[in-house]
């Protein structure tokens, strides 16, 4: 260590508690952006994000899988054929991220059930895969692509938003299975990247991914509970 090197400070006591309830999605739209300006400022607070990422991650990996009834797959895919087309050009958002359009708002990844964790730089991106979302009264529309080289699924809200005190959560049925996984919450940010397992990367040609109305926090069962809002099979771009 040179003479100018200083080592890097601890954050304080309560600083952990904030980036535990960062890394669980649980802060409010103020206090989640004022901690985000201060992560890119911060490296020992960016550490113990991680550390806490590290930690519930491991917590996920022993629980075990439980499959949730076959006739909540049927539920889903009799809503598929019923599902609007999305506005004017926006089944082809995702060939424009080929050629570096569109802006990133925000950018997480899926380290565990439910669990968003934060990437803090913005990767580059060309999705193999992509679906639109509507509802069947136009009050949600969803657009995701999958990068299958990379893991990364890119969800876009171009409309809609949870009810008070509910949450919208994804759902990826795959070809041939019984029961929808879930890829998580949606936050409450319009534009997001998730890192998603390569077993379920795998499972995304011919699947269908899906939307339900879950309580806040996301289904307490493992399957959809509530109203799904808009179901849709996976193309290949």
């Amino acid at each position: 260590m040179s003479g100018t090197d200083t080592p890097q400070a601890e954050p304080p006591f309560d600083d952990e508690f904030l980036a535990a309830e960062y890394v669980l999605h649980l802060l409010d739209a103020e206090a989640r952006r004022s901690f985000e300006a201060r992560l890119a400022a911060e490296p020992a607070l960016r550490e113990e994000v991680h550390r806490w990422e590290a930690h519930f991650a491991s917590l996920a990996e022993e629980v075990p899988e439980t499959a949730p009834p076959a006739r909540v797959k049927a539920a889903l895919m009799a809503q598929i054929d019923a599902a609007p087309e999305g506005p004017e050009g926006v089944r082809r958002i995702f060939s424009a991220w080929r050629m570096g359009l569109g802006a990133l708002a925000a950018a997480l990844v899926l380290v565990a059930a439910l669990v968003l964790v934060p990437i803090l730089t913005r990767p580059d991106f060309s999705p193999a895969y992509h679906v639109d979302l509507a509802s069947a009264d136009g009050d949600l529309f969803v657009a995701a692509g999958l990068d299958a080289e990379q893991n990364l699924l890119l969800i876009r809200r171009d409309q809609g938003a949870p009810r008070p005190g509910r949450a919208l959560e994804l759902w990826l049925i795959a070809d041939g299975a019984e029961a929808p996984v879930s890829l998580g919450v949606l936050p409450d940010e319009n534009e997001i990247f998730v890192t998603l397992p390569a077993e379920l990367v795998q499972q995304f040609a011919g699947a269908t991914l899906a939307i339900s109305d879950e309580p806040e926090g996301g289904s307490p069962t493992g399957a959809p509970t509530g109203e799904v809002l808009a179901a849709a099979a996976v193309e290949t771009l």
